[in-house]
């Protein structure tokens, strides 16, 4: 095996821990130890481990059929779902484009928002927009539009040209001014300037709306999204948003677009989207995009692209039990949603304290603590030492299953995690965070 985002170095004397079955929220290795799964197997799992509604309709769609493309046909799940992901989206978006994971909704975003303004005529357009420190997958397309030197900079010659807008981080960030109203507003300005620069030559501007996920949690100042959205539909330039992480529910509403009211032109969805079961993400566009394609076959309108498993119909079956334990349990509502983000909140602000954490950044179930090795001048650990990868390595040894990014230590559970298990998971990660910073 060839493990993702690992140095294989380390496990040529022996394997990475194995998992071999999980109930709820929690996950069980080989040799039957329990933990909890804190990082929501990379930020997918939404309802816990064998739902029973979900379980329930994967055996009856399997009883049916596994497969089919949606090369020139289609099929009843698919048809339903994506009639549900426009009654539950944004206003305005109309169309769903089925692909198989995170990266390729962004790919298949970057591309109708490129073939849109070639039908358009206006061929000056060939860039995007992305923030500094954005991730947006791991394919060529979606790398060029990232932003995050570390994964992405090795793969510079093959990527095309994009702009870059600083990521507006009031932890960290280039300004001289402590001022945090000063420093946002700051921020505001050079994403006018540089939309207005670039405006005639633009697709459009990709963002993850709130929350920048891989970057280290890095929380937007309130009104920043609504900001980007009042100024590409000011300059003409399609706004597209990357809710492949902060979807389906993780900052306490469907979609994190929500909180400030934002329409995007084209939205994409993954992870969470099946509640964590099998590989399915989606793009969704505005009408008058998806108008833009059509046309007599002779005149190559048509968006060609698409994948062998665009749509599959177990995935859809999963993606639809899910949204239907939304509605049943009420996932969202302010009486099973709020307390559980009461308590997060708390524990968050409780790691806060600690001698060596810098900063926690979170909204809803979704946050990181950013790990330094002195509070007051924010000085960061030595990238050698690894020690966001020790705190895991210890927060596993108390039963909890953690992942760090950098020195960020994630902590973004299912949301179908009780109150209790938010206690232990706190109790674990404070625990691991004492003992490593003090060694």
């Amino acid at each position: 095996m060839w493990y993702p985002f690992t140095q294989m170095q380390e496990f040529t004397d022996h394997s990475p821990l194995t998992i071999t079955a999980a109930q709820g929220c929690w996950l069980e290795d080989v040799q039957g130890k329990r933990y909890l799964d804190g990082v929501s197997s990379l930020w997918a799992n939404v309802h816990g481990h064998r739902h029973p509604v979900i379980d329930k309709a994967l055996q009856e769609q399997i009883n049916r059929v596994a497969h089919s493309t949606m090369l020139g046909l289609s099929h009843p799940g698919g048809i339903e779902l994506a009639r549900q992901l426009v009654q539950l989206a944004p206003a305005g978006l109309s169309r769903v484009f089925y692909s198989d994971s995170g990266a390729t909704s962004v790919e298949i975003a970057l591309k109708m928002a490129y073939q849109y303004w070639q039908l358009q005529g206006e061929t000056r357009r060939h860039k995007f927009l992305k923030l500094s420190e954005a991730y947006h997958g791991d394919t060529i397309g979606a790398v060029s539009l990232g932003g995050m030197d570390l994964f992405h900079e090795r793969f510079g010659r093959l990527l095309f040209e994009t702009i870059k807008v600083p990521t507006p981080h009031t932890y960290r960030h280039p300004f001289e001014s402590d001022d945090e109203k000063d420093v946002i507003k700051r921020y505001f300005a050079v994403c006018e300037e540089l939309i207005r620069a670039h405006a005639d030559e633009a697709c459009g501007f990709i963002v993850e709306p709130l929350i920048q996920g891989a970057a280290g949690m890095i929380v937007h100042p309130s009104g920043y999204l609504k900001h980007l959205r009042d100024l590409t539909r000011k300059h003409n330039m399609l706004f597209i948003v990357d809710e492949v992480a902060v979807g389906f529910g993780r900052t306490g509403r469907m979609f994190a677009s929500e909180w400030e009211d934002v329409s995007p032109d084209l939205l994409c969805l993954g992870k969470g989207i099946t509640g964590g079961y099998l590989p399915l993400a989606a793009t969704l566009a505005s009408e008058e995009i998806f108008a833009a394609f059509l046309g007599d076959y002779k005149e190559l309108k048509t968006f060609f692209h698409g994948h062998t498993y665009t749509g599959n119909p177990l995935a859809c079956a999963a993606a639809l039990a899910s949204l239907e334990v939304f509605a049943e349990e009420k996932t969202l509502d302010e009486t099973v949603f709020g307390p559980k983000a009461e308590k997060y909140s708390a524990g968050m602000r409780h790691l806060a304290k600690l001698d060596h954490v810098g900063s926690v950044r979170y909204r809803g179930l979704m946050g990181g603590v950013e790990l330094v090795r002195d509070k007051e001048s924010k000085a960061p650990y030595p990238f050698e030492e690894r020690l966001g990868y020790q705190v895991i390595l210890e927060a596993r040894k108390n039963g909890v299953m953690l992942r760090p990014l950098g020195d960020v230590i994630v902590l973004m559970p299912p949301l179908a995690v009780s109150l209790e298990e938010l206690d232990i998971l706190f109790a674990a990660t404070e625990a691991a965070i004492i003992k490593v910073t003090e060694s």
